[in-house]
């Protein structure tokens, strides 16, 4: 890698629009965490866990995921994890994130909402204070624990609303496709959220279909199998419909061999707003400067390719127009 263009990434103004703060806890705050509420994990040091952050599939994934949100008890723990999240950004050139969080994960094991959103709001208040840093924070509803649960999910987050920008669909896909939730989906819209939803990942490119249609989101987190069909690329391109790539997830979840096979560059050459993201940087290998620099140089991309993908950072965020047109502005007249 290039120094000069490590640089030049790591300096680009950037926006994270796909990044669930449950997914950043790393095995050094995980076991003090644990520790803290007497939870006994079953790895002795942080080097045993870091190891157990190795993963075959989306379902195996999930399931040390969920074990490990388990240290998450109170305010403080949201607080201190989502600061780190919001630290390590800064230092990488984001300066705007919009935040997802899994609320039935906690609630489900006795935390309270008003607990989770405390920790949450703290630290992106202390990160617009310190770093000039803004935010949205978004929800998101377990697929697999179905629509009913999710309708009682938005129930509670709607008494929160004033704390929360839209909502969106995540976990195991397959299986649950986005016309499931159309209802819930429905009835967010009517309170004003915005929404977004994970399809065509481990799903096929009908759920992306389904997703627009029927859930009608203004963005599609992942979405790379839009590819299987040509008609829904077509589609993206006219319709401008933002993509939430998460390159380093999508190798470590299999669904491309390597970055060099990943399709975000013929999307972005297709006219795809496709966006760069980290997902869940502490089980995929890097946060959003790792992942620009992957595939930078696993696709070969130019100064004026990642220029453009941050400058959709921007333009696919629910920042206010004149916000969102500042920051492109400055994408474009960024030099390192």
């Amino acid at each position: 890698m290039d120094s000069s263009m490590g640089a030049f990434i790591r300096g680009l103004p950037k926006a994270e629009l796909h990044l669930h703060i449950e997914g950043t806890l790393e095995p050094e705050l995980a076991l003090p965490l644990a520790r803290k509420h007497g939870i006994v994990l079953p790895y002795a040091s942080v080097e045993e866990l870091r190891q157990a952050y190795e993963f075959t599939s989306l379902q195996s994934f999930l399931d040390i995921y969920y074990a490990a949100t388990d240290v998450l008890r109170d305010a403080g723990d949201f607080e201190v994890l989502t600061s780190a999240y919001l630290k390590r950004a800064h230092e990488q050139g984001v300066v705007h994130v919009e935040l997802f969080f899994d609320p039935q994960v906690h609630t489900g094991r006795g935390v309270a909402l008003a607990s989770v959103l405390s920790g949450l709001t703290r630290a992106l208040e202390q990160a617009s204070h310190a770093y000039g840093m803004t935010h949205r924070l978004i929800p998101c509803f377990i697929r697999n624990l179905g629509a009913d649960a999710a309708m009682q999910a938005l129930d509670e987050l709607l008494a929160h609303r004033s704390e929360i920008d839209g909502v969106g669909l995540d976990s195991t896909e397959c299986g649950y496709p986005p016309s499931l939730f159309r209802q819930v989906y429905d009835r967010a819209r009517r309170a004003g959220l915005q929404v977004v939803a994970h399809a065509g990942e481990e799903g096929p490119a009908a759920y992306i279909g389904e997703a627009l249609d029927l859930l009608r989101v203004q963005r599609v987190d992942h979405g790379v199998r839009c590819e299987e069909d040509p008609a829904l690329v077509d589609r993206l391109v006219r319709e401008r419909v933002p993509l939430t790539v998460c390159p380093l997830s999508n190798i470590r979840l299999k669904v491309f061999d390597r970055i060099e096979s990943h399709n975000l560059k013929r999307l972005l050459d297709a006219g795809v707003c496709v966006t760069v993201n980290s997902d869940d940087p502490a089980y995929f290998g890097g946060y959003v400067l790792e992942n620009y620099l992957a595939v930078q140089q696993g696709l070969n991309l130019s100064a004026q390719q990642i220029r453009a993908l941050a400058r959709n950072s921007f333009e696919a965020s629910f920042l206010p127009p004149e916000q969102r047109q500042r920051w492109m502005t400055a994408v474009d007249q960024y030099r390192a």
